[in-house]
């Protein structure tokens, strides 16, 4: 079965209201399955734009990763940040060859 994605870049534009949602998402990307495998970091822009941070989480299932961003606890930290940054978040299934 496929694993599942969020892909999420960010503007972050209070970054003191930001910190009180990333103390939230690391402990309830846990108890859901989540991991990061990109969390910010250095990026190079060859095409396109970007924004600040790229953040990448992966789930065991692409069902899994929809569940988690649509539950009610990962609503209230959408909440958290809604006023702390621009964000476009993506859900996307992975591939197996």
């Amino acid at each position: 079965m496929a694993k599942g994605y969020w892909v999420v870049r960010v503007d972050v534009t209070d970054p003191e209201q930001f910190k009180i949602y990333q103390a939230f998402v690391g402990p309830f990307l846990a108890e859901h399955d989540g991991r990061f495998l990109v969390r910010g970091g250095r990026h190079t822009i060859p095409e396109g734009t970007a924004r600040q941070r790229t953040v990448v989480v992966e789930f065991p299932t692409y069902e899994a990763a929809l569940k988690a961003y649509d539950s009610a606890e990962y609503q209230g930290g959408v909440a958290m940040r809604e006023n702390a940054a621009v964000v476009d978040f993506v859900v996307v299934e992975g591939y197996e060859a």
